[in-house]
């Protein structure tokens, strides 16, 4: 990595974390750079896209198994896309609404929409977003946005009580610097440091411990919306580009790991996916009492994606395919129902 993305990364991580990442992750070959001690948009999203993908490594033992023996066998994971999951509803708290929340942040990184896919057997829309400047090179990220209205009155109440103590993690000096780097195009390294961190704190959750009856009640009819009540803006998975999404499933099956039954095509026929199993973690909720209560639910997964290459005969060049597939998301998005 470049040595401002080295710098990044270490002022969150450490040298050794930086190190680590260095070894585990294959870095941009084309890459815009900005000058020593002043990086550019481009270096601050991949840097900040490095520190969310350790914290997957370690939200998710069996993703972060798989990246060690990728690196063991000599080998670099190529982080493709980050997905997260959001409500747009305007019972909200002082968090915007759906994907408002990450596009404000986006698009100071350079990131631009890149494709819209409905998600109608989930009640859910999904967006891509792709950075301008290297779209083959930065992950991507896959913002999906759940519809309550398309639920019942009940689960709706049950969205409201659990959304509407939210706060909003963006402070007014990381939107300055938001507003700094959108005009500029790269920031100084301490304040690119100080942005990455507050912009690292909005991928988490936001609002308070859900009330155990509010989970069952959202979990009865989506099991997109009860994660949503446990893990918040997480994370929901990341994802690595690799050569043979097909061979490394069986791969990952002989190993015993929980990798997904079924690859996933696309219509295309271009983009293909699978994925390892939610791993379980422990949440607290409140109880009918007003007691703690604490329950194993998913958490984050660890997806693999193979995406070939096409001739984009309108301007006669060859690219990878970064588009995504709604029957695939959808698919892919059962691993976090599987463990409940």
């Amino acid at each position: 990595m470049s040595n401002n993305i080295n710098q990044l990364v270490s002022l969150h991580l450490g040298a050794a974390g930086a190190d680590r990442l260095s070894a585990l992750v294959s870095a941009p070959a084309q890459l815009p750079a900005g000058a020593a001690g002043r990086p550019s948009r481009a270096e601050i999203a991949h840097a900040l896209n490095l520190v969310l993908f350790a914290g997957i490594l370690e939200r998710v033992p069996t993703g972060k198994a798989y990246t060690e023996d990728v690196a063991a066998a000599g080998g670099k994971v190529h982080f493709d896309h980050g997905a997260l999951r959001t409500v747009r509803w305007p019972e909200h708290g002082a968090l915007p609404a759906g994907e408002a929340a990450f596009t404000r942040i986006l698009r100071p990184l350079g990131y631009r929409l890149n494709g819209t896919y409905p998600l109608d057997r989930i009640g859910m829309t999904g967006r891509s977003y792709a950075h301008e400047d290297a779209p083959e090179e930065i992950a991507q990220f896959f913002v999906s946005e759940l519809h309550p209205e398309r639920f019942s009155e009940g689960f709706q109440q049950a969205v409201s009580r659990v959304l509407e103590t939210s706060v909003d993690p963006l402070t007014p000096r990381a939107q300055a610097l938001l507003w700094e780097l959108e005009r500029e195009g790269s920031l100084p390294l301490a304040d690119a440091g100080e942005l990455i961190g507050a912009l690292a704190r909005c991928f988490e959750r936001q609002h308070a411990a859900p009330r155990l009856e509010d989970y069952e009640a959202l979990l009865a009819e989506s099991a997109e919306m009860a994660w949503i009540a446990t893990e918040g803006n997480a994370f929901n998975h990341a994802t690595d580009r690799v050569e043979d999404v097909f061979a490394l499933a069986e791969a990952q099956k002989r190993l015993g790991r929980p990798i997904k039954d079924k690859v996933e095509v696309s219509r295309s026929g271009r983009v293909r996916q699978t994925a390892f199993r939610a791993d379980p973690v422990r949440r607290a909720f409140v109880g009918a009492d007003g007691a703690e209560v604490v329950r194993e639910v998913p958490g984050s997964f660890y997806e693999f994606i193979t995406r070939d290459r096409y001739v984009d005969d309108a301007q006669a060049v060859t690219r990878t395919d970064l588009g995504f597939d709604a029957g695939n998301a959808q698919g892919i998005f059962k691993m976090t129902a599987a463990a409940c």
